[in-house]
């Protein structure tokens, strides 16, 4: 029986025979002159359909995270759509309006309370919120204040409850 390494030897003979045949057999000597003609190809030549691959790589993912932000706001949307606890849109407009103007984006001058109900970050976290609340959407602001409100009434709104 014979092992792998008794074939390697013959086919590593074939491998270095038929080139140097092929160019023996090359009477007229055109393989000889196609060679010597032979010129590099220019890098300019294979950079447009590089850049261009490139170009699709990028537009693809663009789509692709353009498709994944557009599906998470309509989830959050669907998440945040309806107000827990019984809450009306009315409270929480006049708490809103009362609090920062109705703006969700606002920051007290301290920095201290954030969003359009004026959360401190201990607050928002209790009640289900995680970073920012002024960075949160006006939706999740109105839902985490409507769940504030369904657990602790007014009184977290002195002025505006």
């Amino acid at each position: 029986m014979l092992t792998k390494r008794a074939y390697l030897i013959p086919v590593l003979l074939a491998c270095i025979a038929f080139p140097a045949v092929a160019l023996a057999a090359d009477s007229g000597g055109s393989l000889r002159a196609a060679v010597s003609d032979a010129r590099p190809a220019k890098i300019a030549v294979l950079r447009r359909p590089v850049v261009s691959f490139h170009k699709t790589i990028h537009v693809t993912v663009a789509r692709i995270e353009a498709a994944r932000r557009t599906k998470l706001h309509h989830e959050r949307r669907e998440l945040f759509a309806s107000l827990p606890g019984g809450v009306s849109r009315e409270t929480l407009d006049a708490i809103g309006a009362c609090e920062s103007g109705g703006n969700p984006a606002a920051v007290s001058s301290d920095g201290t309370y954030r969003g359009k109900y004026q959360f401190d970050y201990g607050t928002w976290e209790s009640v289900g919120g995680s970073g920012d609340p002024a960075a949160a959407s006006e939706q999740e602001q109105d839902y985490r204040a409507a769940l504030l409100y369904s657990r602790s009434g007014s009184s977290p709104w002195p002025v505006c409850g």
